[in-house]
């Protein structure tokens, strides 16, 4: 292809004595000795060439200008398709782009940095601009304020902070274009002063000689160190006798430590130090022990609120009083071990709720809030909660230690479940699991249970965690049932793994009935057989005894005390004359 003519064309001095001029060049496809030729020429002398131009990305070609200052330059692209130009006609006074500056070095405070710096071409008067990288990221400009400078103050800056500048150049009259950067500088701000107060909180043990007061703190957001902490300074002092106060200072090391005091009112400051100077002192007031919490057996009688886990932690919410400046929330993140690791929150006087969270936080572990208000860094107790970032089944199943077995009921019993801090959860109530050895249940009340092997189970829910007896009905009598009874949390339950077999007793009712009607008219039978004779001779006799007739039971057939059958009352079917014996007998 022919050439094109020739792209971003311009010239420029970085020392008023010679003159570079670029521009790009275009892809032609022709190579070796039909590759495109350039020329840059005076625009009134094409063939009188003024340097020799090199091309790589660009192309660029330098000449010495001597005291001419307007040029009409051209350049000019050949090759056997064709020929193009472009011509630029500029002002070399207009044409300045300074060499970076060199050299750069800094004097600091623990606000100010003020930057200095050389450059190579000490005739032309330059005005320079700074760059300076903040912490966070966040860049600032700043320009010098007279021509010529070279330095510039940036004020306003954190004490003890590493900050990075560069600096670059252009010219101060007739501006083109800035220089390139000079070589990043970083340096560091000098210590000042610490700026705002520590966070600090304590944690108060009643003892036989006083109270052992341990006292925290940490750096919060708003608190500057302005410097490298060296050391934490902790003063107390009694406020009724304004006696001689006491101190001692700790290593940046700790954030803990623990005094002793009597049961008086007590000021105790905490101030942290650099090398330059202490930080503002944080206050807190110790007020004065009452007789009720000298005693190392005393507790505060507050009801323990239960509250729940979220996503993002565990949920609080207070009562707030308009009397309190700030409340403060504290907690242990591991309740199991000593020590806790006590942590604690300060919130602002119009917050009733919080989500409380922490890394440390897992399930199934019981963790104590203790809200407290405070005024004139003076706080006091007011509620207190206990809650899990989220709960797990119980541990351990209760112990049913009575059955009480009729033939179609059985009552069971069992202790008093453990509600200690070692549980994973609060216990909501109980399910009891009924079912027959063989065959599924259907018991009247229940709700189907599928184990996972598909075994169907009974099961009754007791809502009410302070139960600890259940009776279940409508059993079969002598039937072998199997049983558990389980408790559950806001987590679930334990899969069941055993179960208590009982064997329901026969019904008596039933026996009885079937003494009464089977047993007996047989023993009767039997005994009658046994007797036959005399049972027919009491109950059939040959010879009726008259005493024992209805017939002769009418008064008028009664002499003194015997019966009397007259003869012609009856008609016998057979006459028969007895034995003289017994004739004479009778």
């Amino acid at each position: 292809e022919p050439p094109d003519t020739p792209k971003d064309f311009s010239c420029h001095t970085q020392d008023m004595k010679r003159v570079t001029c670029t521009w790009r060049e275009g892809e032609t496809y022709l190579y070796g000795r039909n590759s495109p030729q350039y020329t840059l020429s005076k625009t009134s002398s094409p063939k009188m060439a003024l340097c020799k131009p090199s091309c790589s990305k660009q192309c660029s070609c330098s000449w010495d200008i001597g005291h001419q200052r307007i040029w009409n330059v051209t350049v000019t692209v050949e090759n056997p398709l064709g020929k193009k130009t472009a011509t630029h006609v500029f002002d070399v006074n207009h044409r300045m782009y300074p060499t970076a500056p060199f050299q750069v070095w800094e004097d600091c405070t623990d606000t100010e940095i003020t930057l200095h710096w050389n450059y190579e071409n000490n005739e032309i008067e330059l005005f320079c601009q700074t760059e300076v990288l903040q912490p966070d990221g966040k860049v600032e400009l700043h320009n010098s304020s007279v021509a010529d400078s070279k330095r510039v103050t940036v004020r306003g800056l954190q004490p003890y902070t590493e900050y990075r500048a560069r600096v670059r150049c252009g010219a101060a009259k007739h501006f083109w274009r800035w220089s390139e950067w000079s070589q990043p500088l970083t340096t560091r701000t000098k210590e000042g002063t610490p700026s705002g107060k520590l966070d600090v909180w304590r944690e108060i043990r009643p003892v036989l000689e006083g109270r052992i007061v341990t006292l925290f703190w940490k750096q919060t957001p708003s608190f500057q160190a302005n410097g490298k902490i060296i050391s934490y300074e902790v003063t107390w002092e009694k406020i009724e006798d304004g006696s001689k106060p006491e101190s001692i200072s700790f290593s940046s090391v700790y954030n803990s430590t623990r005094i002793l005091i009597d049961n008086h009112s007590y000021r105790i400051s905490i101030m942290a130090k650099n090398n330059v100077n202490f930080s503002l002192p944080s206050i807190l007031i110790i007020s004065r022990a009452t007789d009720n919490s000298r005693s190392i057996f005393s507790t505060e009688e507050l009801k323990e609120g239960q509250v729940n886990g979220t996503d993002g932690g565990i949920f609080i919410s207070w009562e707030p009083r308009s009397i309190y400046d700030s409340y403060i929330i504290d907690w242990c993140n591991f309740p199991r071990l000593q020590p806790c690791d006590l942590q604690w929150k300060r919130f602002a006087p119009n917050t009733s709720r919080a989500v409380i969270s922490s890394v440390a936080f897992v399930p199934g572990v019981r963790y104590k809030f203790c809200i407290y208000g405070s005024v004139a860094n003076r706080a006091s107790l007011l509620e207190k909660k206990i809650g899990y970032l989220r709960e797990l089944p119980p541990q351990l199943d209760p112990v049913v230690r009575k059955v009480d077995l009729t033939y179609n009921s059985v009552t069971l019993s069992w202790d008093s479940y453990l509600t200690n801090e070692s549980e994973s959860g609060f216990v909501r109530g109980y399910h009891v699991y009924v079912s027959p050895v063989q065959g599924n249940c259907n018991l009247k009340g229940s709700k189907k249970h599928i184990l996972p092997d598909e075994s169907e189970l009974c099961k009754y829910t007791i809502e009410n965690p302070e139960e600890k007896r259940y009776t279940v009905k409508h059993l079969m009598p002598s039937t072998k049932y199997k049983i558990v009874v389980k408790a559950f949390t806001g987590g679930g339950e334990t899969p069941i793994t055993y179960f208590r077999y009982i064997d329901t007793p026969c019904n008596l009712d039933i026996s009885y009935f079937v003494f009464l009607v089977v047993i007996v008219p047989i023993l009767v039978a039997a005994i009658c057989h046994w007797k036959m004779k005399w049972v027919k001779e009491c109950c059939c006799p040959a010879i009726p005894s008259p005493n024992k007739s209805k017939v002769l039971s009418f008064k008028e057939f009664k002499i003194d005390s015997e019966k009397v059958l007259k003869v012609n009352d009856c008609l016998p079917d057979v006459l028969a004359m007895d034995s003289d014996a017994e004739a004479q007998k009778l």
